[in-house]
């Protein structure tokens, strides 16, 4: 389990924070968390924002995340490289590949393995992307899980004067995806070439921009790879590409209050929370068809 990500005060007043993820490796394979970090809890439904890879995964190894249990979020999988089979209790088996993106809606409960394919482990190859979570508001906390997969060709791509964004969440620069979220969301995956200019608006309350990849420049402040930059609200800013970069821009409305979180549990409520424990502890989850192994509880 990766440790928390620091942060660090806003060198300019547009922006609120600069968080610095931590980095571990497991087994091989880097992973660097952004949310939930010491000042910055959450941006918009967003509670935990992590950037996977970029690795390579020898022939013969891969990525075995054996069934595990959610409460009260949406886990968002998105890739830039690789591929990852998705399993869950809803008898869902789907692989996911660049472009697309995973919504699985854990509501009042949901257990599921993220494996690489069997067929895929004979050769090496990358993987990359970016894991997050959103919050489901308090009304739909207890909704019944669910599962959908968008495909790279239904989310809608804008392009032009260096730029391509490819809107996975809300609405932004024209555009609106087809993914329905029970709260105010706004993701948009961002690349541009060296020189780009990317405008961000300030109709969405709550916004921050991760930087996977190159340097960008904001208002003469310059930012590398790996910070995630908290905006300060109701500032529009521009982003310019000092080299080619590619960003995720995150946010939405402000949470209607806040988020206990444990283990792979999100809930507004502490004892829901010590629920969820018991009952994955006592095995009353759904199981993973086909799945035959699962994580234990932590001891803490």
């Amino acid at each position: 389990m990766t440790t928390a990500p620091t942060s660090t005060e806003s060198p300019d007043g547009w922006l609120e924070t600069v968080v610095v993820p931590r980095t571990s490796d497991i087994g091989g394979f880097e992973v660097r968390r952004a949310l939930p970090s010491v000042r910055k809890r959450m941006v918009g439904p967003f509670v935990f924002l992590d950037q996977m890879g970029p690795a390579i995964l020898k022939a013969g190894a891969g990525i075995d995340v054996r069934p595990h249990p959610h409460i009260g979020l949406a886990t968002v999988t998105y890739l830039f490289e690789g591929e990852i089979l998705h399993r869950d209790s809803l008898g869902t088996v789907l692989p996911i590949r660049p472009g697309a993106v995973n919504w699985m809606t854990a509501g009042r409960g949901i257990a599921h393995s993220e494996r690489s394919a069997t067929d895929e482990r004979g050769r090496d190859r990358m993987l990359s992307g970016i894991q997050s979570w959103v919050a489901l508001p308090k009304t739909h906390e207890e909704t019944d899980p669910a599962f959908v997969h968008l495909g790279a060709d239904e989310l809608p791509v804008v392009e032009g004067e260096g730029k391509r964004l490819r809107v996975v969440a809300g609405e932004a620069y024209g555009v609106r995806s087809p993914m329905n979220t029970l709260w105010d969301t706004l993701y948009v995956d961002a690349s541009l070439d060296a020189g780009a200019r990317l405008p961000i608006d300030r109709e969405t309350e709550e916004r921050a921009l991760y930087i996977t990849d190159g340097t960008v420049t904001i208002h003469g402040d310059r930012f590398e790879s790996g910070r995630l930059l908290v905006l300060r609200p109701g500032d529009a800013i521009t982003v310019e590409a000092e080299t080619a970069a590619r960003l995720i821009l995150l946010g939405g409305a402000v949470m209607d209050g806040p988020r206990h979180i444990w283990w792979n549990f999100v809930s507004s409520r502490q004892d829901r929370i010590e629920q969820a424990k018991a009952e994955w502890q006592a095995g009353r989850f759904d199981a993973v068809p086909g799945e035959t192994e699962f994580i234990p509880l932590p001891e803490r």
